[in-house]
């Protein structure tokens, strides 16, 4: 198992320990639940599989490379620790309905990265898809960026779990 898979991993079986009351649990109106940051994680998974999917489909080469920051940060497999401002709402990312909708949207993301670990050498390091901070990734680069954003959350989960304890949701 890679380490994109053992992370993903990690949230599948930290997920045993929540209620779905403490997955829905926001501390302010403005900041995520635990709940809507692993239905973020996912998603942004599902996104970044999407572009190895295109990255691998296409014909079409692209010459431009990575900025700066995208260099940095997949030299170093690691997501730059400041956050992120997403341009949408804390709200616009929904609550969790079930616990079963964030472990089949975990085994979902574990299955495609599975079957890309297996092939991504494959794909024309040529083709690539554009990210808005990154710039101009690759199959594999987008493939280490699931585990990057991953493991880039694992701090934000980490203060999460703390704003729970504090407020005493079972």
């Amino acid at each position: 198992m890679n380490n994109h898979m053992v992370t993903i991993d990690q949230y599948k079986r930290d997920l045993d320990s929540y209620s779905i009351e403490q997955l829905r649990f926001k501390s302010e109106e403005n900041v995520w639940s635990v709940g809507q940051m692993y239905i973020h994680v996912i998603e942004v998974a599902k996104e970044y599989i999407g572009h190895i999917e295109t990255c691998s489909k296409t014909m079409l080469e692209e010459s431009v490379g990575k900025t700066a920051d995208g260099t940095k940060a997949l030299a170093e497999q690691e997501w730059p620790n400041i956050r992120v401002k997403l341009d949408e709402l804390p709200n616009a990312t929904t609550n969790p309905a079930s616990k079963d909708e964030i472990i089949a949207g975990l085994e979902h993301v574990l299955e495609k990265l599975s079957y890309w670990a297996g092939c991504i050498d494959e794909v024309n390091p040529a083709c690539k898809v554009h990210h808005g901070w990154f710039g101009w990734l690759g199959a594999s680069e987008w493939f280490e960026m699931v585990g990057m954003h991953s493991r880039h959350h694992l701090r934000q989960k980490a203060e999460l779990d703390e704003k729970l304890a504090e407020a005493g949701i079972r």
